[in-house]
């Protein structure tokens, strides 16, 4: 058998996925404020984009310029999978490619075409001034802080005072001391267990009264001796009957302490009056405002769809740079990283719009489908999965998916997340029309809101309800599901005796 070497050609398909697609894919599915983090970011490590405020005409991108420049991005190849072939299409046809060399384009007409044109939105206000001093926002100090003052006004012994500043330090935002053990406190302050746990007590009486607990029980029973109205049966109820006091069995209580059922309802009275979270006023948390992705704005008969631009940085290219390119006496190492750099610019510029178009195409198909609800509100909304999308506007369920996750929209019935709009769908008695689980979920709110407080629905009357008023066929452990999700306690902890 003889051995021979010999070449050969070979046509086949490589499934690669470029440095550009992956970065249109990452900025797709990240959040706005993300997105910003990112700009941000880019703008620290490139030299060559700028975030400038000034309002320019923007690029087109059937430039041939911008066409040629393109072409150094490379030809996008196909995916994975099929699903991913398809997404890559998608990013291709914003994409605009060409067969030049990066070698053979005309960098000095590129960069004079360049040093006049923008290629983001602005959103800083014409008179972008700093607010005045008393208009900066403060913050009051969070429980450490406050703890510690009070505990330097103590005085407390060096030994209690070592324990007393690890335990204020090991409390969570709840003001609750849940780890370590005190008994590892006590070791790491070098004293005996007895000294730590005075050092406990005196911490749980400062204010606000009841932090430093180890158990909800506890922080309760300081409260309540701390307030005087510990009597015996309020210290009985806390202490051995918690679960029962929880589901408001008065009765069963009365039955055990052997008294009588008012003298159970005034001590739950009084308990009412203690704060089971004594940290959370001094949190130091702050509420994450929401700004939408996508607004839609409804003119006559009509909606539209438009894009939030606002708080995005303005993105141009630095024109000292571009002289860089225009220079024939530049030094070649120097002309490479400029072009490198600007490769890595147009890409993010280019992801930037391509996500911000894809966000609008989704949200405009959601439109279609889910007019009713933009008509008549939530009550109206219908079932809709993300295939459904994805073959309306003809792009992969994946995209679809990226494209709503974290994004908002601002619409004439509110603030809503694009996922909100997709929903199983749910059985009518009737034969009508599914109906969307979120506007059950809605319907069991208005339920619930709606009955009588010292007699309130059980999960089964509200099967009934739904079914008698609305012709909704649904199961009992789908109400219990869907009253756990919107957070609405069972009907016997729901329950009003006073």
């Amino acid at each position: 058998m003889s051995m021979e070497m010999k070449q050969s050609l070979k046509l086949s398909q490589q499934m690669v996925m470029t440095p550009q697609l992956q970065m249109a894919i990452k900025l797709l599915q990240i959040s706005r404020m993300e997105l910003v983090e990112q700009v941000r970011e880019e703008l620290k490590e490139n030299p060559l984009l700028e975030d400038s405020s000034d309002t320019e005409t923007e690029i087109s991108r059937d430039d041939p310029v911008v066409r040629a420049e393109s072409s150094l991005l490379g030809e996008t190849e196909q995916v994975v999978d099929a699903g991913a072939q398809k997404e890559s299409r998608e990013i291709e046809q914003e994409v605009p490619t060409g067969t030049q060399a990066a070698g053979d384009v005309d960098w000095e007409t590129y960069a004079e075409n360049m040093a006049t044109a923008p290629s983001m939105p602005s959103y800083r206000p014409d008179n972008d001034e700093m607010p005045a001093l008393e208009q900066a926002a403060t913050t009051g100090p969070s429980l450490s802080e406050h703890l510690m003052m009070q505990l330097q006004m103590a005085k407390l012994p060096p030994d209690e005072e070592r324990c007393a500043i690890l335990i204020i330090g090991n409390l969570d935002m709840d003001g609750y001391l849940k780890e370590p053990p005190l008994s590892d406190i006590a070791q790491e302050a070098d004293v005996e267990q007895d000294v730590a746990e005075r050092a406990l007590r005196k911490v749980q009486r400062f204010d606000p009264v009841g932090c430093a607990a180890r158990t909800l029980q506890e922080s309760l029973l300081v409260q309540a001796a701390v307030l005087d109205i510990d009597d015996d049966v309020l210290v009985k109820m806390l202490t051995d009957h918690l679960v029962d006091l929880e589901k408001k069995n008065f009765a069963r209580i009365a039955q055990k302490l052997k008294v009588d059922v008012e003298e159970v309802y005034e001590a739950a009275r009084d308990i009412q009056r203690l704060d089971p979270r004594p940290g959370r006023e001094y949190t130091t948390e702050r509420p994450q405002y929401i700004t939408a992705d996508v607004h839609i704005h409804k003119v006559g008969d009509r909606y539209f769809t438009q894009i939030n631009d606002d708080g995005l940085p303005k993105l141009r290219i630095s024109n000292y740079y571009l002289d860089t390119l225009k220079s024939k006496n530049q030094d070649k190492a120097a002309k490479d990283y400029v072009q490198e750099r600007l490769r890595s610019a147009r890409w993010l510029i280019d992801s930037i719009q391509q996500r911000q178009r894809t966000i609008v195409k989704v949200t405009e198909s959601i439109l279609k489908f889910q007019r009713d609800f933009f008509e008549k509100g939530i009550s109206h909304l219908k079932p809709l999965i993300l295939r459904d999308i994805a073959n309306d506007i003809g792009m992969h369920e994946s995209t679809i998916s990226r494209a709503t996750s974290n994004k908002y929209v601002h619409t004439p019935q509110g603030l809503f997340e694009l996922k909100y709009f997709f929903n199983a769908g749910i059985n009518r008695e009737d034969g009508g029309d599914d109906i969307a689980s979120e506007a059950v979920k809605r319907l069991i709110k208005q339920l619930v809101g709606d009955e009588d407080c010292k007699h309130p629905y059980s999960d089964q009357k509200l099967v009934e309800l739904l079914r008698e008023k609305h012709k909704i066929d649904i199961a009992r452990r789908t109400v219990a599901k869907y009253r756990e999700q919107l957070g609405i306690l069972p009907s016997a902890q729901r329950k009003q005796v006073f």
